[in-house]
């Protein structure tokens, strides 16, 4: 039963945002594997202004091993493949008129750990994101008790559905942390 004056559904949406922005930072990994979305977090300067790869040209994955992004101006080539060379992601575009193919090149296994970690650290700070959003909740609460505007029962029933819906989005993270994992490790 819902207590008054606790909004559980605003702090689940809250969580749920943290879960969002792990699951974006995620898909960005390169596990070895071609996906449209590892392009997501590259932006091109075109027409005097930055605009991600998806607004200058169509991304398609032909092949497991392969991006291929059909840049609509035949202008914007090479503005797209400058981007995407300076991008952290280390890949070397191959220029076929306005067609730009990404090869995937196999993760070595010193770089499979290194993605490992720099998951870990986006499933840290998710976790960290939620656990600020439990707090806050809990300060609602206290605060509500301490003004006695509900009891030391009611307190009580908010804490533990408070830490209930943590525990829950805690759990995602990890569900989500364990299938990445699994994603990079696998050759």
């Amino acid at each position: 039963m819902p207590v008054e004056g606790v909004d559980l559904g605003d702090l689940e949406r809250r969580m749920q945002g943290a879960l969002g922005v792990l699951k974006t930072e995620l898909s960005g990994l390169r596990t070895g594997r071609a996906s449209s979305s590892m392009l997501d977090a590259i932006v091109v300067t075109a027409y005097g202004q930055t605009m991600p790869i998806a607004q200058v040209g169509t991304v398609s994955v032909p092949e497991p091993r392969m991006v291929a992004i059909q840049v609509w101006d035949k202008g914007m080539v090479s503005a797209v493949e400058k981007a995407i060379r300076e991008s952290s992601l280390g890949l070397n575009p191959v220029i076929d008129g306005q067609l730009l193919r990404l090869p995937i090149p196999e993760l070595n296994a010193e770089r499979r750990q290194e993605l490992i970690k720099v998951a870990h650290k986006y499933a840290e700070a998710a976790k960290v994101s939620i656990r600020h959003v439990r707090r806050d909740g809990m300060d609602l609460i206290k605060k509500l008790e301490k003004d006695s505007k509900i009891s030391q029962d009611d307190a009580r029933v908010a804490s533990d559905d408070v830490q209930k819906l943590t525990d829950g989005r805690i759990a995602e993270v990890d569900s989500m942390l364990d299938k990445k994992q699994q994603e990079i490790s696998q050759v």
